[in-house]
């Protein structure tokens, strides 16, 4: 495991929960994904890659809310926090995804 990437993962991490969820978005599907759940489901793996290694299903969720991230960003427009807040999310799950397969090999 590199510990610059995990490192960047726990301050990205940390920012995040810290960071409100645009209330915008509360209730919103965008291209077909709910946006809460997107949140919930990249966090809590997230939270759970700052502390050990992803077991295989946590990996496959992970892989599927990035595509996911990728189809709504550019839908959520202009909205600078929210585009910020989904961009961290974004930039979380591909490092713990990342952080993932270096434990792997």
């Amino acid at each position: 495991m590199s510990e610059p990437e995990l490192d960047l993962l726990s301050q990205l991490w940390e920012e995040h929960v810290r960071a409100p969820f645009p209330p915008h978005l509360r209730g919103r599907d965008i291209e077909g994904e709910d946006m809460v759940m997107l949140d919930a489901d990249i966090a809590g793996c997230v939270s759970s890659s700052v502390s050990g290694p992803l077991d295989e299903k946590s990996r496959r969720t992970l892989l599927g809310c990035l595509a996911a991230v990728e189809k709504v960003l550019p839908s959520i427009g202009d909205e600078g926090s929210a585009v910020e807040y989904y961009e961290r999310l974004r930039e979380m799950a591909a490092l713990a995804v990342e952080l993932g397969n270096a434990t792997v090999r």
